[in-house]
């Protein structure tokens, strides 16, 4: 990596040619690293500046603490201990779904359906075993940098409107942005953004029965899908962008989403616009509670953030194991 990143603006990149028409392809000099490429050496050695306190947080939730959640296929794991003789133990974990927790998207847990894999990876590449667009990318290189924590559920309440968690509120850039000015709070290129909506911890807190009924609901709070909001990110040049929500947007996607046709499988989501086209990782099910109650306190909103996914060749995402240092 260098420190000089020069990609052109998302309007631009709308302007090139065919199956390059909004996407990142070729524009990395890793190419399979993606927005992470933002983070060059001079932007980790910045973000050192972050370190005020020299409190650390780590923004993971337990590996089972979503049982049940929202996802209808992934489920808690069974941890099993067991023993050779009386002064051995050893475990091993059965049916560990490796996003079934806070957890970030490798670049090859979405296809755009209508131009495929990022960087143009061809369909049989994407299997077990096979290392293109893999998570081991970000776990042999870690991702470091400024993170940047935007306090959505804080501004509403501050307001007296708060999120509606129950109803699946999308939540707009216009929110999103007057959250940030709120904040008095600038991002910078490379930073990993992290929208602090409130809904993990207000899952959490839910009955079993409210759990399950919101789950079959299909509904859950999350960034609404825009045009403005993926150029506004890329434009932005953040490296990754996470909350703690289900899907980072919306569910079910807004009506009026542009990307009802481009992306037809997944029903208007952005998942593929960010991941397959422009090499964006997303954070989901991120523990950030704790830390935006610590920056509120401090009126600092950056903190250092480290990234490192288990190693798994192939995997098409994981646990997330961040850590913040503010």
């Amino acid at each position: 990596m260098t420190d000089d990143i020069t990609v052109p603006r998302f309007a631009d990149l709308l302007d090139r040619a065919g199956a390059l028409s909004g996407t990142s392809w070729g524009l990395f000099p890793e190419p399979e690293r993606g927005t992470p490429s933002f983070i060059t050496p001079g932007v980790v050695r910045e973000a050192k500046n972050s370190i005020r306190t020299g409190t650390v947080f780590g923004l993971d939730y337990p590996a089972d603490a979503f049982d049940p959640g929202m996802s209808l296929k992934r489920g808690a794991p069974r941890h099993t201990i067991y023993s050779s003789h009386p002064a051995h133990r050893d475990d091993y974990l059965d049916g560990y779904y490796l996003q079934g927790s806070s957890q970030i998207d490798g670049l090859r847990h979405r296809r755009a359906d209508d131009v495929g894999f990022y960087n143009g990876v061809p369909d049989h590449r994407i299997t077990e075993g096979t290392p293109d667009l893999g998570i081991q990318e970000w776990a042999e290189h870690p991702i470091a940098g400024r993170g940047v924590l935007v306090d959505v559920d804080g501004f509403r309440n501050g307001i007296g409107e708060p999120i509606d968690h129950a109803a699946g509120e999308p939540l707009t850039l216009d929110l999103v942005r007057s959250a940030l000015q709120s904040q008095s709070l600038a991002t910078r290129p490379g930073d990993i953004l992290m929208l602090h909506t409130g809904w993990c911890e207000w899952f959490l807190a839910l009955d079993p029965e409210e759990k399950q009924r919101l789950r079959k609901s299909r509904k859950a709070s999350g960034v609404a899908q825009s045009h403005e909001f993926v150029a506004w990110a890329w434009d932005s040049r953040f490296a990754v962008i996470a909350a703690d929500n289900f899907a980072f947007e919306c569910l079910p996607a807004v009506p009026e989403s542009p990307y009802r046709e481009s992306a037809f499988n997944d029903h208007g989501m952005m998942h593929q616009h960010l991941l397959a086209k422009l090499g964006m990782p997303l954070g989901e099910l991120w523990r950030l509670g704790p830390l935006a109650r610590h920056m509120q306190s401090t009126g600092q909103w950056d903190a250092f953030i480290t990234i490192k996914p288990l190693n798994i060749t192939g995997g098409t995402g994981s646990p997330v194991n961040a850590t913040a240092i503010t």
